[in-house]
């Protein structure tokens, strides 16, 4: 009898050692960085390109796109590495320069180009503040410095020798000015010479120009909240104001049949952005494509004539809309989502002629494969995964939901149902959104809540009043209501799916970051026997600090934005604050910050614990010194899972 109880209590401990290796197996795999990324074809499909990771640090790896052979590889040495890139001719890929900074685990961007030939040949220093070096033997400059962070425009695919340049010139201290009105520059791809083409009359700016290179529109904000529209005319920009055009949020998209023509992005009456036709002589305007729920969430040009094919929407599920069927890649499109039912697909990168197509396909399950599309023989052949040790067979079901909060508002989001699960009476992690205003929730592989899902708890997402996507008057309902109207919402829909029958109404915890560590704590003071737990990641917590602390109170277009989105009335901030309210708690509360978060600072969550020792209110801490606004380190992102994971066994019996 003791030998049977002995061998059933080593079972159970041999089992429980089991679960623990794969658990802790598990976190190593979600906090794991994608693999390969940004996979693209040379104009000419000679090569591709693929970003990858040695040693912590990216690099550009250049391959035969027959055999599949690495060609070359670009990296940099010391604490530089490859960022964003692209082809600017058969065989020269112009790419950033940025640096992994000690006390910084976010890469830093100070807007240096280099540019290369596929086989490592003609390396130069393209553009940026260390522009002046000498030629060895030559008084001759390689090209001249300049003060400014530099993004790809346009790579000029028709032009072999120039791109377009889009610069932010930095303030006088030598620092990036965001609110610099930016420039325009044709760049010799070769050489790094370069000519000014225009100055935007706006800050945020964003271009439109021509296949020569030529700058037809461009729109900025001085807000965050509303946009303007320029045209250039006789060397001058005009603004669309004087159209009477009846549209906020304008933004050019895609140039019409005639440079007098253009597509933009607007929002008519609040309701959600759609495609107009704008002629900027006449005023007339033509509405092309537009969604009564949600703006479109991608615009897809043909990157050759860029002409304006398909517009792409994610209400609930991603659906497109073909606006000219004749154009061959909305046939392509049509054709790969019959080859890969269930996947979102997106056309990333294509050869000058239209034959050969880097293609990506995800979904909720998957965080993306890559494939290389022949349009003339129609096959598909695949490439790499970003995360090919994730199956996503394993993954769980993201379902989008809908439901009307208490005040008769209409709101949509989603909820990650754990695989091989009955979905009843199951734990729930609610996950808010950060923004709160711009950004949303939609159908994606989320690493935290998939693996949130592997210990069999359901994961809620809810698109709020106030987050983007769905209106200009949907976003604005969340102005001022950040401590009220979009806690109720994420409250509701908490509700919402206990009522459904999903839901253990006695094991929630919500656990966000940013916007959504603050409505981590502050649902919890508003609803406190909704949650057993709350864990607050890089949170906002005094709202009267943001307007102290942090990058946002730093600009003038920030200040105007907190005004707007806040108010100053300090006694609704201080209701609305976390740090203000502690006594309302009843959750077990995790802390994680970043310290040196610059757009929560440490500030915030130094505030919360003032008050929270002030009343001798329990909490666990994780403060990450050299991290930011999130973490980027994947270590750091494993020991954060590990402890969020521990965190939550423990308060919902996981």
């Amino acid at each position: 009898m003791k030998l049977i109880k002995w061998f059933s209590f080593t079972c159970l401990l041999l089992n429980s050692l089991l679960v623990q290796a794969q658990t802790k197996d598990l976190i190593a795999q979600f906090s794991r960085s994608a693999e390969y990324t940004n996979v693209k074809i040379s104009p000419n499909g000679e090569y591709l390109s693929v970003l990858t990771s040695k040693e912590g640090k990216k690099m550009l790896m250049i391959l035969d796109a027959i055999s599949k052979k690495p060609m070359h590889v670009i990296h940099f040495p010391g604490n530089a590495q490859v960022g964003d890139y692209e082809w600017v001719n058969h065989e020269r890929i112009v790419l950033q320069k940025v640096y992994l900074k000690g006390w910084k685990d976010h890469p830093q961007y100070y807007g240096e180009l280099m540019a290369v030939n596929a086989d490592g040949s003609k390396a130069t220093y393209l553009f940026g503040y260390k522009g002046a070096e000498m030629q060895v033997g030559s008084r001759l400059k390689k090209n001249t410095p300049i003060r400014a962070t530099a993004y790809i425009l346009d790579p000029l695919p028709k032009d072999k020798r120039f791109m377009l340049v889009q610069a932010l010139p930095w303030g006088s201290g030598g620092s990036n000015t965001a609110e610099n009105r930016q420039r325009v520059y044709k760049v010799d791809v070769y050489k790094g010479t370069r000519k000014k083409i225009t100055t935007a009359p706006i800050p945020y700016a964003k271009f439109l120009n021509d296949d020569a290179g030529k700058v037809h529109f461009v729109s900025g904000t001085r807000d965050h909240i509303s946009s303007t529209l320029f045209y250039r005319q006789d060397r001058k920009w005009i603004d669309t104001d004087k159209l009477n055009l009846n549209l906020n949020q304008m933004s050019p998209i895609a140039l019409g049949e005639d440079n007098d023509s253009v597509y933009v992005l607007g929002s008519e009456n609040g309701k959600p952005k759609g495609v107009y036709l704008v002629n900027i002589k006449t005023g007339i305007k033509k509405l092309i494509s537009q969604d009564e729920i949600v703006d479109p969430s991608n615009i897809w040009l043909n990157k050759i004539t860029k002409k304006l094919y398909a517009v792409e929407y994610e209400n609930g599920y991603p659906t497109y809309e073909f606006v000219d069927k004749n154009d061959t890649h909305a046939k392509y499109i049509k054709q790969l989502l019959a080859s890969l039912p269930g996947h979102q697909i997106h056309l990333v990168s294509e050869t000058t002629d239209g034959s050969q197509f880097i293609i990506k396909a995800f979904n909720d399950r998957n965080p993306g494969d890559y494939y290389l599309f022949n349009s003339k023989t129609v096959k598909l052949e695949y490439l790499v995964s970003q995360k090919q040790w994730l199956d996503p067979e394993l993954m769980a079901e993201v379902k989008p939901i809908t439901f009307t909060s208490r005040d008769g508002q209409l709101i949509h989001g989603y909820l990650t149902l754990p695989n091989g699960k009955e979905a009843k009476n199951l734990p729930l992690v609610v996950n808010p959104h950060g923004g709160p205003h711009g950004p949303r929730d939609r159908w994606r592989f989320n690493n935290q809540n998939q693996l949130i899902a592997s210990q069999g708890a359901a994961v809620l997402q809810v698109n709020f009043r106030g987050s983007g996507g769905y209106g200009d008057s949907f976003e604005h309902a969340g102005h001022r209501e950040w401590g009220a109207k979009i806690q109720y919402d994420i409250i509701d829909a908490t509700r919402y799916v206990i009522e459904q029958g999903y839901v253990d109404k006695d094991r929630i915890c919500i656990v966000g970051a940013s916007f959504g560590g603050y409505s981590a704590l502050q649902s919890s003071i508003l609803a406190p026997d909704l949650f057993q737990c709350a864990i607050g990641f890089a949170g906002i917590y005094d709202l009267e600090l943001m307007f102290e602390e942090g990058d946002i109170q730093e600009r003038k277009a920030g200040r105007q934005y907190l005004k707007q989105v806040l108010g100053t009335d300090e006694a609704i901030l201080a209701k609305m604050s976390p740090s203000h309210n502690v006594d309302k708690l009843k959750v077990k509360l995790l802390l994680v910050h970043g310290g040196e978060d610059e757009r929560a600072p440490i500030e915030q969550l130094e505030s919360l614990e003032d008050a929270l020792q002030e009343i001798n209110y329990p909490y666990e801490k994780l403060v990450m010194d050299d991290e930011g606004h999130g973490f980027y380190n994947d270590e750091h992102q494993e020991k954060y899972y590990k402890l969020m994971l521990a965190f939550l066994g423990k308060s919902l019996n996981l």
